[in-house]
């Protein structure tokens, strides 16, 4: 118990992926669909005036753009999930996992001031207990990761 104790005081400045893509919120739906396609990832950061305001999502293209029959030319400060709910990177894994359940979400930018600084996701979060545990510590991360999301 010790073990997973230590992994989920881990800081989220240690499990982050620091390459995080943005956009403008001025851009189109093409637009991020084009970049996000290209680029392998299934978010990208909204800015306005280079400061982060929300995010888009691979979940926000089924709900709010296709369902929603939304025009690919649709602005995304339109369809973007907003407000941006973010973390500090000095923040434990274990406040990382509570934020993501209560809010159902399993991508979260990390910010320092109004800068993004990377991104973490809830794949983030599993890897770090799973790759940094013996088999009683994985089971126990299993456990914890199912009753988290």
């Amino acid at each position: 118990m010790k073990h997973l104790e230590i992994i989920m005081n881990i800081l989220v400045r240690n499990m982050m992926r620091k390459q995080v893509l943005t956009i403008d919120s001025s851009l189109s739906v093409k637009d991020a669909a084009k970049m996000m396609s290209d680029s392998g990832v299934g978010c990208l950061v909204i800015t306005e005036k280079n400061v982060p305001v929300g995010i888009l999502t691979e979940r926000d293209f089924a709900t709010r753009i296709t369902a929603q029959e939304k025009s690919s030319t649709t602005c995304l400060r339109d369809v973007m999930s907003s407000p941006l709910i973010s973390i500090s990177p000095e923040s434990t894994a274990t406040k990382l996992a509570e934020l993501m359940k209560e809010k159902k979400i399993h991508k979260v930018p990390v910010l320092e001031g109004n800068q993004i600084i990377g991104i973490v996701t809830a794949t983030d979060l599993i890897r770090k207990c799973v790759l940094d545990s013996d088999l009683e510590m994985k089971q126990l991360c299993s456990s914890f990761a199912q009753m988290a999301f």
